[in-house]
């Protein structure tokens, strides 16, 4: 006999959205549900202690692109259905959609990204509504995307002051309400902006300025859906003194809200054990609702649309699960169980375009025609009408496809049953679903071995240490130590899978903090630019960037916002007490907005000054998943008790972007 889910909403416990509205005529539906336990060949631990109530969301904001552009959804056996009625069957009770003001050229075109106007939502809100999942209203206060890069006024609130911006945002968000609640559409909170880091918000960089905008979309929320949650909405958990500064500035302007939301994306955010201590600790202090708002994982490395994902086995990523279904599956379930469990009042976990997939697979060309016409790709070249820099230079298709819950044939995946299993576990065969890299660096007169084990991960999320061979012998090792500076992947076996041994060997190395774990000291930054350092771009210590380090926990990261010219330098300075040829190596990782950056746009060298000398050896990054670029300068020929300067000289005249340098080397030729 299968197991049965009373799912009815606590009205008042929740604050949901009340059933009469602001007119006094509407009665929202009954939105209670049962559920039944799915069948699944998952292995889902049980999360203990999930309410009634918990919020289980999914990002749906590019379905009606998705669908213009001819895609299908299919159920679990393959059968053609409304894909908010499997989003629904599958145990999602909230659907979020992001709201736009004005996505459009003047001739009408579409910027992309599903072009999410008011009509695009009442549509969803319509069909969410139709299968007894609420709306989450997310407004951005933007033409296009919001996220910390990029808060852009709209266009019509340009020349604004905030006074009249105020009034403009209040305005919008009631009529964009009153809207949904006229076409009888179940809205339980609603995001007073998209991930304003540092509260920058329409235009706006100034948080009191955030502030006073934040109330007045709070006062129309309350106005016309007085019960439904008021939502603020960050990234960057894993920079928690922020988040926390952040949450004590908007109880200094008296901000009205309900529920501090984050985002959580396990490859760049921190471990989940950090984000329960920050949302925790917000949560205590000002007593308010906490939430994931937004979170992802990939189920595959594979690219299906022709245009490269954000996620793949490059780029320097943190990958706790494997890039499977069952991955997918784990990483789900255990942020879940972080805000049930370990989060103090966590009331729900959203994930972000869950079904956002390929609109086809024929070629690239094909696919463009799509996304330029029904917006379904990230940005289309309309977009260069409002933001010139980034959308509009590197429009193009999804690259998120490999973390949705549907497959590239728009069936549903079986991952998706994961939102229903929680609540009730789900035990099967366990077997191995991947195996951790093992990660070392190393000193070439250090003595080592390779490591006798590695962590293997079954579809249970249980880890275990388990022997493994490895292709190399120790002479192989020991001949790698003998040629200085280098990285290695060594494959190895692990119960009949493939194993990876990252191994970098290295030099004596006569820099300080050589990769920056100790902070900035003794480096120094010389800005080189005509803009200040915290103006236009910053060059940004570990700890206070999205870092991704090429080896240990931390990196030097660099971030351009604006069409300025990034000109800097880190560099240190040292006292060589033997004298001979020395060598100099580097490494910089980078892109550029969503995409590549351009190499054609760089002026970036490794140098060295030995008195009068400079020596310089050039390179090029492009992109987040190409990884670190190294470069070697040789010949650096410096007298005994000689000082020498090393250094990185980074500069680029495009917008937006950005970088890591880590792991500076001088060593003396042997």
């Amino acid at each position: 006999m299968k197991k049965k889910f009373l799912l009815g909403i606590a009205i008042a416990a929740m604050g949901v959205t009340s059933l009469v509205g602001c007119s006094g005529k509407w009665v929202e539906p009954d939105m209670s549900r049962t559920y039944e336990k799915l069948e699944s060949s998952l292995y889902v631990n049980k999360v203990e202690n999930i309410s009634d109530d918990f919020i289980m969301g999914m990002d749906a904001s590019s379905v009606i692109a998705e669908e213009a552009s001819g895609v299908v959804y299919r159920d679990f056996n393959g059968q053609e259905k409304d894909v908010f009625e499997i989003l629904s069957y599958a145990g999602i009770n909230y659907i979020r959609v992001r709201i736009w003001n004005d996505p459009y050229d003047e001739n009408g075109k579409g910027y992309g990204g599903g072009n999410n106007d008011i009509q695009k939502a009442v549509e969803i809100g319509k069909r969410a509504t139709k299968y007894k999942m609420r709306l989450l209203v997310d407004f951005h206060y933007s033409d296009f995307w919001a996220d910390p890069a990029k808060q852009m006024s709209p266009k019509a609130w340009e020349k604004m002051d905030i006074s009249e911006k105020q009034e403009a945002l209040y305005k919008f968000t009631k009529d964009s309400l009153l809207t949904l609640q006229k076409n009888k559409i179940a809205v339980g909170m609603v995001q007073i902006g998209n991930e304003t880091n540092a509260g920058k918000m329409a235009g706006e960089t100034r948080f009191s300025y955030y502030c006073a905008l934040f109330n007045e979309g709070s006062r129309a929320v309350r106005e016309v859906y007085p019960n439904a949650l008021v939502a603020c909405h960050f990234a960057n958990p894993e920079k928690g003194a922020n988040m926390i500064d952040w949450a004590n500035k908007m109880e200094q302007y008296e901000v009205d809200y309900d529920v501090f939301g984050s985002s959580y994306y396990p490859y760049w955010h921190g471990t989940l054990d950090n984000l329960a201590e920050v949302l925790s600790t917000i949560a205590e202090q000002h007593n308010k609702k906490t939430m994931v708002m937004e979170t992802s994982y990939a189920y595959t490395v594979e690219d299906s649309d022709f245009w490269g994902n954000t996620i793949g086995e490059g780029g320097a990523v943190v990958k706790d699960y494997p890039f499977t279904i069952a991955g997918q599956t784990n990483s789900v379930r255990n942020i879940i169980d972080t805000v049930v469990n370990k989060t103090k009042n966590g009331i729900g976990v959203c994930y972000w375009e869950g079904t956002w997939i390929t609109v086809g697979m024929d070629s690239y060309d094909a696919n463009k025609l799509i996304w330029e016409k029904y917006g379904s790709g990230w940005a289309s070249s309309y977009s260069k009408d409002y933001d010139p820099e980034d959308a509009g230079r590197y429009y193009g298709g999804c690259a998120v496809e490999n973390q949705a819950f549907f497959d590239k044939d728009g069936k549903a995946l079986e991952s998706l049953k994961v939102w229903n299993l929680v609540r009730f576990g789900n035990q099967t065969t366990e077997y191995i679903d991947g195996v951790l890299d093992a990660r070392m660096s190393k000193y070439n007169y250090e003595e080592f071995t390779l490591p006798a084990t590695v962590d293997v991960i079954y579809n249970s999320n249980r880890r275990e240490a388990v022997a493994v061979t490895w292709e190399w012998t120790q002479e192989d090792v020991e001949a790698a130590k003998l040629k200085g500076n280098a990285d290695y992947d060594i494959k190895g076996v692990v119960g009949g899978r493939e194993a990876h041994c990252y191994l970098s060997i290295m030099e004596k190395n006569f820099l300080e903090n050589y990769s920056f774990e100790d902070g900035l000291d003794p480096w120094v930054i010389n800005n080189l630019s005509d803009v200040e350092l915290s103006g236009s771009y910053k060059v940004l210590v570990p700890n206070d960037g999205d870092v991704n380090p090429k080896n240990g926990d931390l990196a030097l990261h660099f971030w351009s916002q604006a069409s300025q010219v990034l000109k800097f330098e880190v560099e240190q300075t040292v006292t060589l007490v033997a004298g001979g040829a020395y060598k100099f190596q580097f490494s910089i990782l980078g892109g550029a907005g969503t995409g590549s950056a351009d190499p054609d746009a760089q002026n970036v060298y490794g140098y060295a000054k030995v008195g009068d000398q400079l020596l310089k050896q050039e390179v090029k990054f492009t992109s987040y998943n190409d990884g670190y670029v190294t470069g070697v300068l040789t010949g650096i020929n410096v007298a005994a008790n000689e000082t020498i300067t090393v250094g990185l000289h980074v500069e680029s005249s495009e917008a937006d972007v950005w970088g890591d340098i880590d792991d500076f080397m001088l060593n003396l030729v042997l």
